[in-house]
């Protein structure tokens, strides 16, 4: 195999190690995920062990000596140098300089958006918090105690007494 083949390889195997499937698994939420992410995680161990046994290995060398004794050294000269003339290519990545760029956007996207989601969650939780707090006071509440805590709705029903302004 050539350099470049074992380096892909080898990158694919400790790429596979890194993954943290169970922490992944966890944060999934439908069923509907949770199946396309097995498939996806099948998909990867396979492609992987087909890198790790199939393209991982190099060839076993040819006995040509085996073939001259059989078939006669004209011939297997000849095939020998054919043999010997054929230039494998090798692999040059074009593909990852180019999305490699995309890729890092994507992941300062991805943790804004995370940072984002954690204090819209935190907001949430405070006012869900409130809500149930205010659920269990409405009986016994009075609208100055309700005021006291949300300013801003005294002040407008204050502007709509003060303007005759009743809504209708």
């Amino acid at each position: 195999m050539s350099g470049a083949g074992k380096k892909v390889a080898d990158v694919a195997f400790k790429a596979g190690k890194n993954i943290d499937w169970e922490g992944m698994a966890k944060m999934l939420v439908s069923d509907e995920a949770r199946r396309e992410f097995a498939t996806l995680r099948r998909a990867f161990d396979e492609v992987n062990t087909q890198l790790q046994t199939k393209f991982s290995q190099e060839p076993e060398p040819i006995d040509w000596e085996y073939y001259r004794k059989g078939i006669g050294s004209r011939l297997v000269d000849m095939y020998k140098q054919a043999c010997d003339e054929v230039k494998i290519p090798q692999y040059v990545d074009n593909v990852t300089p180019q999305y490699k760029p995309k890729f890092e956007a994507l992941l300062v996207e991805l943790k804004e958006a995370e940072e984002t989601s954690l204090k819209e969650s935190k907001r949430l939780e405070k006012e869900i918090v409130e809500v149930q707090e205010l659920k269990t006071k409405l009986s016994t509440m009075t609208a100055d105690e309700y005021f006291e805590k949300r300013p801003e709705l005294k002040k407008k029903f204050d502007d709509e007494i003060r303007n005759d302004y009743w809504g209708y």
